[in-house]
């Protein structure tokens, strides 16, 4: 009898063991059946040098972008064209470049850090004279020549395009040498638009764009585009971009329809 207990232990205990060895086999094949997960995207940061004037626009631009590529952060660079241009060609780590001048893109392109293929230019802007509100005393360019107007303000010609632009449009309207003495030089247009905003200078030239951002300022005149350079946006990816295709997604980006209509909303105008 006691053998025939310890013949059954025996069975049983087969039994059990096969049983697991099936449950764990199944269990691998079912494992195996699974789909691999997606791997997610790579998380860059591109960082974007543009000009002054496209900050407001950039930063709503910018905001719509990262909640639909959440793996991109994007690092923008404010500031006068020309010494964002300087930067670069002193090897600045930069993915992308939006300037207000085709001088400066175009030297860019010269010394091979922008390839011809990947810039185009993408926006225009218009040049205006703006006074602190509710001020009477000038009404147009023309007034700036008389004695009691005091000092107005443009950005440094040589590295602000929107101060080349206005001196070479008071020089077209004859009246550069008259108002020289008063200018007063900013570092870049929203320097330019603070200078006004505070009373600091009695009027000032800036891009229409940046005008419309403010509120402590109006438009008294807008200079006849004859009168200077044509105000152009060109827009290009750096070559040495350790980041290339993300930085071209953005660039296509930022010619689409969704981006051009916020860049319309304040105040460029699109090609």
């Amino acid at each position: 009898m006691k053998k025939w207990f310890k013949f059954v232990g025996i069975l049983l205990f087969v039994l059990m063991f096969a049983v697991a060895c099936s449950n764990n086999e199944n269990t691998d094949q079912s494992s195996d059946k699974q789909e691999p997960k997606k791997e997610s995207k790579e998380k860059v940061e591109l960082t974007i040098s543009a000009a002054a004037s496209l900050k407001d626009a950039m930063d709503v631009i910018g905001q719509t972008y990262r909640e639909k590529h959440p793996e991109v952060t994007l690092k923008f660079n404010f500031g006068a064209s020309g010494s964002l241009q300087q930067q670069i060609s002193q090897g600045a780590p930069v993915d992308l470049f939006f300037s207000a001048a085709e001088d400066k893109f175009d030297l860019l392109v010269e010394e091979g850090n922008i390839a011809k293929e990947d810039g185009l230019d993408l926006l225009g802007n218009e040049l205006v004279l703006v006074v602190p509100k509710g001020d009477q005393s000038i009404k147009g360019f023309e007034d700036l020549t008389k004695e009691e107007v005091g000092k107005i303000s443009i950005g440094t010609p040589e590295s602000v395009p929107a101060g080349k632009y206005a001196k070479e449009s008071l020089e077209k309207m004859d009246i550069w040498k008259d108002v020289e003495s008063k200018v007063v030089y900013a570092k870049d247009v929203r320097q330019v638009l603070s200078y006004v905003e505070t009373g600091n200078v009695a009027a000032g030239i800036v891009y229409k764009t940046d005008a419309l951002v403010s509120d402590k300022i109006e438009i008294v005149a807008s200079a006849d585009p004859a009168t200077h350079t044509p105000i152009i946006y060109p827009l290009g990816i750096i070559k040495d971009s350790k980041h290339y295709e993300a930085a071209k997604e953005f660039y296509e980006y930022l010619q689409s329809d969704a981006a051009l209509k916020v860049f319309e909303e304040y105040g460029f105008t699109t090609k």
